[in-house]
């Protein structure tokens, strides 16, 4: 193979594609790297070229590691060197390129026999590992105790965790699950067995692929040598994503030559939930001493006025490598900082603003609405359906369609209208021993007492007519629907709700879902969003009303024009011509869950949250937060602004006070 050398009549002028500070990162000399990114700083560009650089100095493409968090973003940076590159065919399938996962299943492959394993093992997905944990379950014959034993998805979550943070299982379910530690040596034994299970089916998790790279490299020194000779510069992206393993994976891949640059942003490390380890970053100079480090704070993304709001937030901030964002385009408007009266005004602003944007022209695909939690966007979501603002929900499922907010409709739906064989069928297999069988068996029997179902419920030959294993499931059942059905209660659609909640459902989302609370939170708000219905008939109506409307809407095509709704999480690296931010009060963002952190870890996390949200903005930046709003008890609350408002200076922002004056 020919290479490249210096005198390569296709070697670029980087002094004139790059600013200063990116050319110092392409051009820089070997050995640790640190690369700080701020946001909108051409990262990808950095990389991509650093790459190109590398080749066009004599390195053989074969010697670089790219490492990437997904592997469309290596596929990416490659197709860009390859551009960049015209007089070197192939460049990009001989660089090392892709995620962890994808570098880690690629080297475990030759070496299958020095971990225990086939060089034919299948790699399981998520759905496959689930399935494997569910027949795990069933060999171990370990009691369900009702509906408080973990499902296979939150073992398999409580697994993961234990891999990537490095840390025993019992110390994720104590952190992470502390209603399940009465449940520590059943969840033990059915982690270990399904290790066994993989390892007699040949079989490796997502997870093991980083387990075993490791090991691999730890336990034996002549296969970590021969791919730190192999490697002689390692490049990873998004490095303050990375969690524990993957940190040690690099350290020893680097541990002979130290020629390892990693990109990243501490100020928008915001994953610790999946793993990532924030001390990764920040203590990289400390495990690699004599690192150089550059810093990209040219910002070609957004206006002085939202860069100088982002930068007065995080200077809050006692750990981070401080950096200030600078611009190179002219001056826009300030950002406007909107208290509302309540939530529905809130709503109500937003999606009148929306349209104001729209008309003045700016395309709704250029729009995007940013909150905490999901929950945080209900309101929202029914005021743009009946507007008929055509939206999108990156952070998952419109409101109404999600399960576990199904789930307790049902519970009404049945109590409202007793002949309802779909609400029925749809509440019964949330019982223990009840599947689609049974609850079809159940309904036929409930449907047989003709026009008034309850004499049938409660009749004495209804505990004889149910199926034995589902008999208890039932009685709690009979309980629930009696305490429901009490007088007064149907025109209580919120206390409804809660009473679902505590007659066993919240101890259902715990053992079902790894993200409990989340769950949990949406129902308390829509529990509260209820309190505003004299009857379960009408909110139940409203809600069928509206998710009909959506449904009759025309499906999106790809490319086309729609509003962004989305949680902070899942809008990273993405960006907006204009962006609000809602619900900026104290308790949801930063979530109340952050604040009870006496670290102050939690607090910090949730600064770069909202210094994440401010930077998804180009244009315009809308600030807005209800002055009141029902506590979990439904009482109607003052709120007070989120203390990332309450640190920002006051020229930082235009307050708009519309109190009175929306809908």
């Amino acid at each position: 193979m020919v290479l490249p050398n210096p005198r390569s009549p296709f070697l670029h002028n980087f002094e004139k594609e790059l600013n200063p500070q990116q050319l110092a990162v392409v051009k820089a000399e070997g050995g640790p790297i640190l690369v700080i990114a701020g946001a909108g700083s051409g990262k990808t560009r950095v990389v991509t070229y650093r790459v190109a650089y590398l080749i066009e100095r004599g390195i053989n493409p074969s010697s670089i590691l790219l490492v990437t968090f997904t592997n469309k973003a290596a596929r990416e940076m490659l197709r860009r060197v390859e551009l960049l590159m015209p007089g070197v065919a192939g460049v990009s399938g001989r660089v090392w390129g892709g995620t962890f996962h994808h570098i880690g299943n690629r080297i475990l492959r030759r070496h299958t026999p020095l971990i225990g394993f086939q060089p034919n093992y299948t790699i399981l997905d998520q759905e496959d590992a689930k399935g494997l944990m569910e027949t795990c379950l069933a060999e171990l014959k370990i009691s369900p105790k009702g509906s408080r034993f973990p499902k296979a998805e939150v073992l398999e979550n409580i697994v993961s965790l234990s891999v990537n943070t490095q840390r025993p299982i019992e110390e994720i379910v104590f952190d992470r699950y502390p209603y399940f530690s009465d449940l520590l040596d059943d969840i033990r034994a059915v982690a270990e067995h399904y290790r066994k299970r993989k390892r007699e089916l040949n079989s490796l998790d997502f997870d093991d692929l980083l387990f075993y790279w490791k090991k691999l490299l730890r336990e034996h020194p002549e296969v970590r040598g021969r791919y730190g000779e192999q490697f002689r510069h390692i490049l990873v992206d998004e490095y303050q994503d990375t969690n524990r393993i993957q940190a040690d994976i690099i350290d020893l891949l680097a541990e002979r030559h130290k020629n390892v640059m990693v990109v990243g942003d501490d100020s928008q490390s915001i994953y610790s939930f999946r793993g990532a380890n924030f001390a990764n970053i920040l203590s990289f100079p400390e495990r690699y001493p004599g690192v150089k480090i550059n810093k990209l704070e040219i910002n070609y993304r957004s206006t002085p006025e939202i860069l100088h709001l982002a930068n007065s937030s995080i200077v809050f901030n006692r750990h981070q490598f401080p950096k200030k964002l600078q611009t190179v385009r002219p001056a826009g408007s300030v950002p406007s900082l909107v208290p509302l009266q309540d939530v529905l005004d809130q709503a109500y602003f937003v999606a009148r603003k929306i349209e104001e944007i729209r008309d003045g022209g700016t395309p709704l695909s250029e729009i995007a609405v940013l909150y905490r939690a999901h929950y945080h966007s209900m309101e929202l979501q029914m005021e743009l359906t009946r507007r008929g603002i055509p939206f999108q929900v990156r952070s998952g499922l419109r409101f109404f369609e999600q399960a576990h907010i199904k789930d307790v409709c049902a519970f009404l739906k049945v109590v409202c209208n007793p002949l309802d064989e779909l609400a029925w069928k749809r509440m019964l297999q949330l019982y223990p021993k009840v599947g689609r069988a049974t609850a079809d068996k159940i309904w036929r029997f409930v449907s047989s007492g003709g026009p008034d179902p309850w004499r049938a419920i409660h009749s004495q030959e209804a505990a004889q007519r149910i199926p034995a294993g589902a008999r208890e499931s039932w009685r709690v059942l009979q309980k629930t629907l009696s305490k429901l059905r009490r007088e007064g209660r149907t025109s209580d659609p919120a206390g409804m709700i809660e009473e679902v909640m505590g007659s066993g459902y919240e101890d259902y989302l715990k053992a079902k879902y790894p993200n409990f609370e989340s769950r949990a939170d949406d129902l308390r708000q829509l529990a509260v969003f209820a309190g505003q219905y004299a009857s379960c008939q009408d909110f139940l109506g409203d809600l069928a009303l509206l998710t009909s409307i959506e449904s009759e809407a025309e499906p999106f095509g790809e490319g086309e024009v729609v509003l962004t709704l989305s949680s902070v999480h899942q809008a990273k690296g993405l960006e907006w011509s204009a962006v609000f931010i809602i619900w900026l009060a104290e308790g949801r963002f930063p979530s109340h869950r952050s604040l009870s952190d006496l670290s102050g870890e939690g607090e910090e996390e949730e600064r770069r949250l909202f210094y994440v949200a401010v930077t998804r903005a180009r244009d315009h930046l809308y600030l807005c937060y209800p002055l009141f709003a029902p506590d979990r008890g439904g009482r109607e609350m003052i709120q007070q602004a989120s203390r990332f408002i309450s640190e920002l200076p006051g020229e930082g922002y235009e307050r708009l006070d519309l109190i009175g004056n929306e809908r």
